[in-house]
């Protein structure tokens, strides 16, 4: 009886458990979703397409070449740095044949989420993802940085120009005319 007991006790664990982390790997795999979503949004601004390689080239040590294959291989700048980021968490690191096979899983048939890819791959979602962020998090720093550069050097550029008054400077009003006397008004003649 207590064989049984515990057996029954053993499935009931494994059943809360299984849910649990299927619900965790969930969560990870909307932060992934996300972290994609925010460079591909940054890479679509000016300046920003060639921040985000930079940083995708530089956190993930690649080169111009990995990047135009996935380039070639219709992956976002987002789906990049997700599919480098799990294919550096397999034995070797990013390998030409680790980047296929995460590649190849993702975009199926069938397509995989990237946390069905992780769990294909053996790997867990969450040390991707923060990889991942990581790069999205510099790429969106170093973009920002390129806009206040920018607007410094237009403004710089406008105030050789002369453009603009200087701050605290008003413009001077220019003085009325004065009136002529009319007849009759009191005035002198």
């Amino acid at each position: 009886m207590k064989k049984n007991q515990l057996i029954f006790a053993g499935l009931f664990l494994l059943a809360a458990a299984v849910p649990a982390f299927a619900q965790e790997q969930a969560v990870e795999e909307k932060k992934m979703d996300k972290v994609e979503a925010d460079l591909n949004k940054d890479a679509a601004e000016p300046e920003g397409q060639k921040a985000v390689v930079e940083k995708i080239k530089a956190d993930f040590k690649v080169d111009d070449a990995r990047i135009a294959g996935l380039v070639e291989k219709n992956l976002s700048y987002g789906g990049m740095a997700a599919a480098l980021s799990l294919a550096q968490g397999l034995p070797g690191g990013i390998t030409e044949e680790n980047v296929q096979k995460v590649v190849a899983l993702r975009q199926g048939p069938p397509v995989m989420g990237w946390g069905k890819v992780a769990k294909e791959l053996g790997l867990k979602l969450g040390p991707a993802v923060s990889k991942a962020r990581k790069a999205a998090d510099g790429a969106r720093k170093k973009i920002k940085e390129e806009k206040v550069k920018k607007e410094k050097a237009m403004k710089k550029e406008k105030a050789m120009k002369g453009g603009k008054a200087e701050k605290g400077g008003k413009a001077e009003k220019p003085s009325r005319p004065a009136k002529a006397d009319r007849p009759g008004s009191g005035g002198k003649r």
